[in-house]
C-alpha cells in the first residue's frame, strides 16, 4: 500500500493510472480544468457535495476521500489494485484467520443481501478492477445467484451508507465445476442455466465468485458471515472453491484449509496482472472445529 498525505496526491495517481488528463477528470466533475489543478496542488478542498462524485467518478472508497478532504488530513494508506485502505502499516495485511474465528459471532447491520443494480454494477466495477480475465462479468449470471443464495450474496456499506465490499457465490453441480477445475471452461463461460439449487444437490459447489471489502475492520465482518453460514448450515458433504488472483488471498485460502489445485501464470504474462490467477479447493470443517 501507498501512504497518502494528501487528496492531490491520490488524484494525480488515479489520473495516471487510467490515463486520464486533466481536462477529461474537469469534464467528468464538470468543473473548469482550473479546478483540477487546485486540486492537484491542494490549494483548495473538494466541496464537501464533490465527495461523493469523487466517489463515483474513481471508484476509490469513501472513507479515503473523507480522510485527505480535510483542513487536517489523515494519512492514509490505499491500495489501487485491492481497492483497499488502512491507517497504518500495521493494518496493511488481512487478519489471521483464527482471529477471525475467535471473534466470528461479531456481526454488524452494515451487511446486506445484494439487491439492486447499483450493487453489482459496483461487483462489477471491482471484478473489472482485478484485471482477471478468467472471472466474469455478466450481470444476468450474478443476478440469477443472488436469486438462489442470498446467504452468501452479500454487501457490506461504509457507516456513510456507501459501497464497502461484497462477496458473491455462484452455486454449481459438481460436473460443471469439473469443467472449470479441469480447465475445460472458464469462469466467465459459465451461463445462468450452469447454476443450480444447492440443496438438491448431493454434493453442493460453492464457487465463490469473489469476496472483498475496503478495508481489514469490513472485511473481517463479511468473511465472518460467510464463514457462519458454512458453520450453522447443515450440509453433510460440500467442496468450496475460489478462483483468485488477489495476492492478499493466497496466504488467508491456506490457513482456511483450502488446497491450491492450479495456476495460471500464462495469463498473468498476457493480460500483464500482478499475481497469477488460481484455484482453489476445499471446505472449512477441520478449521471451523
Amino acid at each position: 500500500m501507498k501512504k497518502y498525505s494528501s487528496l492531490g496526491e491520490i488524484l494525480f495517481d488515479f489520473r495516471n493510472r487510467n490515463n486520464i488528463s486533466q481536462i477529461d477528470l474537469a469534464a467528468k466533475f464538470d468543473v473548469d480544468i482550473r479546478t483540477i489543478l487546485r486540486w492537484e496542488k491542494n490549494e483548495t478542498l473538494l466541496k464537501p457535495e464533490k465527495e461523493e462524485v469523487m466517489v463515483e467518478i474513481t471508484f476509490i472508497p469513501y472513507q479515503v476521500i473523507r480522510n485527505l478532504n480535510a483542513p487536517v488530513v489523515i494519512p492514509t494508506y490505499y491500495d489501487f489494485d485491492l481497492r483497499k485502505y488502512s491507517l497504518s502499516s500495521l493494518s496493511n495485511d488481512l487478519p489471521d484467520a483464527d482471529w477471525i474465528k475467535e471473534k466470528i459471532d461479531k456481526t454488524t447491520r452494515r451487511i446486506r443481501a445484494i439487491e439492486n443494480n447499483t450493487d453489482i454494477n459496483n461487483i462489477i466495477r471491482f471484478t473489472s478492477l482485478q484485471k482477471n480475465h478468467l472471472k466474469s462479468i455478466d450481470k444476468d449470471l450474478i443476478n440469477a445467484a443472488i436469486k438462489l443464495i442470498p446467504e452468501l450474496n452479500l454487501i457490506v456499506t461504509d457507516t456513510s451508507g456507501n459501497y464497502a465490499g461484497h462477496c458473491v457465490y455462484f452455486p454449481l453441480s459438481v460436473e460443471t465445476y469439473e469443467k472449470i477445475k479441469n480447465r475445460e471452461i472458464k469462469e466467465k463461460d459459465l451461463k445462468v442455466e450452469d447454476l443450480v439449487d444447492y440443496k438438491t444437490q448431493e454434493t453442493p459447489v460453492f464457487y465463490c465468485h469473489s469476496i472483498t471489502a475496503d478495508c481489514n475492520e469490513n472485511f473481517f465482518f463479511i468473511i465472518g458471515e460467510v464463514l457462519m453460514f458454512y458453520r450453522d448450515t447443515p450440509l453433510n458433504n460440500y467442496i468450496y472453491a475460489l478462483l483468485t488472483s488477489r495476492y492478499d488471498s493466497y496466504n488467508m485460502s491456506n490457513e482456511l484449509g483450502v488446497n491450491l489445485i492450479w495456476e495460471d501464470k500464462e495469463a498473468q504474462k498476457v493480460f500483464d496482472m500482478i499475481s497469477p490467477p488460481r484455484l482453489y479447493e476445499g471446505n472449512f470443517s477441520n478449521f471451523l472445529k
